[in-house]
């Protein structure tokens, strides 16, 4: 199955980090379903970098139309990328 990186940068940071906890859980549930790789805020907390596992770029971008983040405007601009892994072999 295909993997994609979205990097994010955030704005709205009252908001985002109000609804931080519901965005987590969100992806507590992506994860038990096998679509989350990994995820994880930049250090200066600026944005994030999420892999998503999904049979098409159009079912990230719902799984990522449905995040909390998106519902109050977290999201300032999205980068997403298919990703090859070549290390280590999958």
């Amino acid at each position: 199955m295909p993997k994609y990186v979205a990097i994010l940068t955030f704005q709205n940071n009252d908001e985002r980090l109000a609804i931080r906890p519901k965005h987590r859980e969100y992806l507590a549930s992506l994860l038990e379903q096998g679509k989350l790789v990994l995820s994880g805020p930049f250090a200066d907390e600026s944005g994030a970098l999420i892999m998503y596992q999904a049979d098409s770029e159009e079912e990230v971008r719902s799984i990522i139309a449905a995040d909390p983040y998106t519902t109050v405007n977290a999201i300032a601009d999205l980068q997403l990328r298919e990703w090859k892994q070549v290390f280590p072999a999958d």
